[in-house]
């Protein structure tokens, strides 16, 4: 696979960071961003078999996003930050060229409600980019391939 790039620090960001470590052979870089780097940082010292590249981003803000893609390179960004950021996230993936899994679906902010059609949308422009989409493996299994 090579490069991996994880967005977000939480709870589910720590597991993702310490198994996609578990598979350095398969991941050759990881970078661990949050908007929170100190975060980053301290799950990246738990870490003792690779070394893990910590980054400050607001996943909110797509020229962030993208701006952190083109200088890492990723071939994946696994997106483990809040349900409202997916869109945001997606569309920095498809500006820089980069392949997208998340955990869960996406969330407006301000509304309790898990839809897939906001990011089922983004099909077409994933498919013309030649790059996969992969939504809501952790949280729906099953809808995947956008």
């Amino acid at each position: 696979m090579g490069k991996v790039l994880i967005i977000g620090a939480g709870g589910v960001g720590t597991v993702v960071a310490k198994k996609v470590a578990m598979n350095a052979d398969v991941f050759t870089e990881i970078m661990l961003a949050s908007r929170t780097k100190s975060k980053c940082d301290k799950i990246a010292s738990e870490i003792k078999n690779v070394q893990i590249k910590t980054a400050q981003v607001d996943a909110d803000n797509v020229e962030e996003l993208v701006a952190l893609f083109d200088s890492f390179k990723p071939e994946l960004v696994i997106n483990v930050a809040l349900p409202y950021q997916d869109l945001t996230i997606m569309e920095a993936c498809l500006r820089s060229s980069v392949n997208y899994l998340d955990t869960a679906n996406y969330e407006p902010l301000d509304e309790a409600k898990y839809e897939y059609s906001w990011q089922w949308a983004y099909q077409e422009r994933f498919r013309e980019a030649g790059l996969t989409a992969i939504l809501g493996c952790g949280f729906d299994p099953g809808v995947t391939s956008v």
